[in-house]
């Protein structure tokens, strides 16, 4: 059950169980490639953020991981960057519509659309790599591994940006192909998109830059199966994107340049977990019992072994919570200590 569930920091021992979410994740999923190098360097980038050993915050990478807490069995992960298009370009297309008119053809006028390579991004917080094996979402689970992210931001303000985006896979086929790059990046790029994918996680995306098209692309001369799918997330990606816009995330008309996936943007004291958390201090009792009680997220407040579980909690006042001893046990605190909490709405 999703109650035994906790978010914790990735540790450098995560590599295989981040190495077997790789190889589940399927073709397209970038931030999740199956290359055992790049996956020990995240985990590797995603220590040092969470012990505090960056020469610069922005730079922080944090990888969390979903542990079953009786069995300790790695089922999933999710992550937050803290800053994107700082350390290398993030380059995406941004539909715009241009308004086309003429008196001389009788007063005609129609708006046409057209995607236009840009980099517009830098400094906002990226929320990403959500990803739980088959077997083990709902219940729950998924919105736990969604939140978390969250309540980070929320436990360290500083160390993230006002805004926040999120990137959602687009539609790519069980080969790995994806019609939105058949249609127009492999023009440009001569290569699979499996292998554009592939440059796109592990350079510096320099090679985006050399060859992608300088000028605006009209979507109307792409053919129709390459515009139907431009602003689509990836069929395994529909219940994130509902998550995303139920925290307040919109779609920002704008796409990723290789599958054509949506992203989406929201100012950070907008999103609805971390307007609606409260920081408490944690009392223990027989929650399970009390119909006052209401089920939401509990965390712990500090990012040296920041860590949230689904949890049921009753509000005493202002500053204090009371929850269940296991789940401040799962959160690995003392009756006293500070965290947070998130309780649905009624």
């Amino acid at each position: 059950m999703a109650e035994n569930y906790v978010m914790r920091p990735s540790r450098l021992g995560d590599l295989p169980a981040l190495i077997e979410l790789a190889e589940l994740s399927g073709p397209g999923f970038t931030s999740l490639p199956v290359d055992v190098p790049i996956l020990r360097e995240r985990l590797q980038k995603s220590d040092d953020a969470f012990l505090g050993r960056l020469h610069r915050i922005e730079y922080g990478k944090y990888l969390l991981m979903m542990e079953n807490a009786d069995t300790g069995e790695v089922v999933g992960c999710s992550a937050v960057k803290a800053g994107t298009g700082i350390d290398q370009p993030f380059f995406n297309y941004r539909v715009i519509t241009l308004a086309q008119a003429s008196q001389a053809a009788g007063n005609l006028r129609f708006d046409m659309d057209a995607l236009v390579l840009t980099n517009e991004y830098v400094g906002y917080t990226e929320v990403g790599t959500l990803f739980l094996k088959p077997e083990h979402r709902g219940g729950g689970a998924g919105r736990l591994a969604a939140q978390s992210r969250y309540l980070l931001m929320a436990a360290a303000p500083d160390r993230f940006g006002d805004k926040v985006l999120a990137e959602l896979r687009g539609v790519v086929d069980n080969e790995g192909r994806s019609t939105f790059w058949e249609c127009l990046g492999r023009h440009f790029f001569r290569m699979d998109f499996t292998e554009a994918d592939r440059l796109s996680a592990t350079t510096d995306n320099q090679f985006i830059l050399d060859l992608m098209p300088k000028y605006p692309i009209y979507v109307d001369l792409l053919p129709p199966e390459a515009r139907e799918v431009i602003g689509r997330c990836h069929s395994d990606g529909v219940g994130a994107y509902k998550l995303l816009q139920w925290e307040g995330f919109e779609f920002d008309r704008t796409v990723d340049i290789f599958d054509g996936g949506p992203l989406v943007t929201a100012q950070r004291r907008h999103i609805r977990t971390i307007r609606e958390s409260r920081r408490v201090r944690f009392e223990t009792g027989d929650v399970d019992a009390d119909p006052a009680a209401v089920q939401g997220l509990a965390s712990s407040d500090m990012l040296t072994d920041f860590r949230v579980a689904l949890a049921s909690s009753i509000l005493k006042d202002q500053d204090a919570a009371v929850v269940s001893p296991n789940t401040l046990e799962v959160l690995k605190l003392k009756p006293g200590a500070e965290g947070r909490v998130w309780q649905r709405s009624k």
